[in-house]
């Protein structure tokens, strides 16, 4: 059997005659000898490919998934049904190979089905145009903020403790780097403080950042906050939002929303141990020349048959680095593609049925856990598919009594919100039974 490195001694000599070397070390030569690792690398010896084979599986065999565990864990990331129809799709060699239509003129289908996912979040969102991608939810919010304020010329973020604990330190990351200020408004009651927010608002305020349903998985008044949000001159009202909640919630655009963003993940888009996920971005007619990323439009070509092309793309590879709005927008590969087969596939009542599923077991989970009393709501709001409850054992047991009857918990909510003590967020998708939820609050109530 080979080793790892399948150059032969023969092979070695003949590529250091060819650059005029003597020896393989004489590569090395810049390198200060005390930096130089003097003994063999810790490689274990080569090995069939049935060993290989064999290793690996071992290894991947400590993994679990959930085709073997019951999953009530979301906080941004959730273990919706993926129709099959988007596997077989992607899985073509013309979709799976491709990567970005540099040359629009013989990539029409890949910019075809970018229209087409342009077209199905505006028609999901409410708003006038949508690009094609972000990286996740969180890159969603950090560039929906930064466009914000390069369009009012002004350097304060407000955002709401509701919105992802992850996208929140996106946002500062980012904010820090560019120079701009990032102020955070309290919750109140499971929903964003509408009386701090309105004290916070002032004419220098670029945007604010609220998430629908929030991070609890509560119902934010969008409507409400975006009246406070626009008393601020030329201040942006973003919304952070799930576009599962979408197929039964009135569309952000009818609300007073200015720009929307998520996480596409939900959109037949597979938990993969955590990425790579799908950001998505929806805005007003304005902002469209500020916009991150890529725009496909539709025309004509000279026989006059329908075609694509790239309208606006305000990247660094396309005009000068100063000028360009963003890098990024790789996403709408195979991830653009997934997200439009499933709102294809599913179409309008399909969305709204699956949302509704949604909606009805977890709020039949959330009656069954705590109709005792020994689990108690840690918010009296309205919520869509997720819920917090608190009680006087700590999360850590709860999930470890839970992972013991194969049942992934919930969220602990006290890592990013210590004043939420013993409080586990629980989310509830449509994939979840009738039996799965009742063998969930019979686990709950006899732990001691």
């Amino acid at each position: 059997m080979f080793p790892y490195i399948p150059h032969t001694s023969s092979d070695e000599q003949e590529i250091l005659q060819t650059i005029g070397l003597n020896s393989i070390d004489q590569l090395f030569d810049d390198i200060p000898e005390d930096l130089r690792l003097r003994k063999p690398l810790n490689f274990p010896t080569s090995k069939s490919e049935l060993e290989v084979r064999t290793y690996l599986k071992s290894l991947a065999d400590k993994n679990c998934s959930l085709d073997d565990l019951t999953c009530f864990l979301g906080a941004g990331a959730y273990d919706h049904y993926i129709p099959s129809v988007i596997d077989a799709i992607i899985s073509r060699s013309e979709f799976y190979t491709s990567y970005t239509p540099y040359q629009p003129e013989i990539s029409q289908g890949t910019v075809q089905y970018i229209f087409e996912f342009q077209t199905l979040i505006c028609n999901l969102t409410g708003m006038d145009v949508a690009n094609a991608s972000l990286y996740d939810g969180g890159t969603a919010v950090m560039e929906a903020a930064l466009m914000a304020c390069a369009t009012s010329r002004k350097g304060e973020i407000i955002v709401s403790k509701g919105v992802s604990p992850d996208a929140r330190k996106v946002l500062k990351t980012y904010a820090h780097a560019q120079k701009l200020t990032v102020v955070e408004v309290g919750i109140k009651d499971g929903v964003t403080d509408a009386e701090e927010l309105e004290k916070l608002v002032s004419d220098d305020t670029a945007a604010v950042i609220v998430q629908n349903p929030n991070f609890f998985g509560v119902l934010e008044d969008l409507e409400s906050l975006g009246e406070v949000a626009h008393k601020g001159k030329k201040t942006s009202f973003i919304a952070s939002v799930s576009p599962m909640a979408l197929g039964i919630l009135k569309k952000p655009g009818d609300l007073g929303v200015d720009i929307v963003v998520g996480e596409g993940q939900p959109l037949g888009i597979p938990l993969s141990y955590g990425g790579p996920y799908l950001g998505f971005m929806a805005t007003k007619e304005k902002y469209m020349r500020k916009l991150p990323g890529r725009i496909v439009g539709e025309t004509v070509d000279v026989d006059g048959k329908r075609s694509f092309v790239l309208t606006l793309s305000a990247r660094e590879q396309h005009i000068r680095r100063e000028k360009a709005t963003s890098n990024i927008c790789s996403n709408q590969g195979l991830n653009t593609l997934a997200a439009t087969i499933y709102m294809v596939t599913l179409g309008k009542e399909g969305l709204r049925e699956v949302a509704t599923q949604c909606a009805q077991k977890a709020h039949y989970a959330f009656n069954q856990l705590t109709k005792s009393g020994k689990y108690q709501p840690l918010f009296d709001k309205p919520f869509f598919m997720e819920f917090a409850l608190k009680s006087d054992t700590s999360p850590d047991e709860i999930n470890r009594a839970l992972r013991n009857k194969n049942i992934v918990g919930g969220y602990d909510l006290s890592k990013e919100y210590p004043q939420y003590e013993n409080a586990i967020l629980y989310a509830v998708t449509e994939k979840r039974t009738k039996a799965e939820i009742e063998k969930l609050a019979s686990v709950l109530e006899g732990i001691k």
